[in-house]
């Protein structure tokens, strides 16, 4: 029997590979138990790096929160971008804001744990300073196309922070107690919000 030890097997990812993987670690991490689970130990087991890689790829923990923060947003903006035929962007958006894979307690922890440390960490501040704003301009973009359909004029960007406020809630209700807030309910209400200024979409 051949008793020699082979030699461990790395995968050979490029950088920005390493780095997604990292990223989905951390949200993993996050997930299962919020912004104590963050840690470099803990990330690390998770994608099964050494603990070196975070500081070579991010520089430090704040700059992986911030591409934590960043992927979030980016998912969260993807069904303004494509919409299959015959789908209002705002119709959507809704659709997004509330399907299985997103309306669920995991990626809520997620959001409840990134905005638990805006207030005290300034890279996580300084990120959310340019991610909300897109969002923003993002899903008022989808309320005026929506109006503009129905032949309304409305202020898209009020609408559209009062939207991301009541989702926002409708979330955290959803996380406290799940069984409170169906992802049928939470639609409904957000088009109860809208489709007074829009129209129907």
């Amino acid at each position: 029997m051949d008793r020699k030890r082979r030699a461990p097997r790395f995968n050979r990812l490029s950088g920005e590979e390493r780095r997604a993987a990292l990223v989905s670690a951390g949200l993993a991490c996050m997930a299962r138990g919020g912004i104590q689970e963050f840690t470099v130990d803990r990330i690390c087991v998770e994608a099964g790096v050494s603990r070196g890689l975070i500081t070579h790829h991010f520089g430090s923990m704040n700059a992986l929160l911030a591409a934590v923060y960043a992927h979030m947003y980016d998912g969260s903006t993807k069904p303004t971008r494509a919409v299959v035929p015959g789908e209002t962007r705002l119709s959507a958006l809704l659709d997004a804001f509330f399907a299985p894979e997103v309306f669920n307690r995991d990626m809520l922890n997620i959001w409840l744990a990134l905005w638990g440390q805006i207030s005290v960490n300034e890279d996580l501040r300084a990120e959310h300073r340019v991610q909300y704003p897109a969002y923003v301009r993002d899903v008022a973009a989808a309320i005026d196309a929506a109006a503009a359909q129905n032949g309304r004029t409305v202020d898209a960007g009020t609408l559209a922070r009062t939207l991301i406020a009541l989702v926002d809630g409708l979330g955290l209700q959803h996380c406290i107690e799940p069984g409170s807030m169906a992802a049928e309910s939470a639609s409904s209400a957000c088009r109860a919000l809208l489709e007074p200024h829009v129209g129907p979409f």
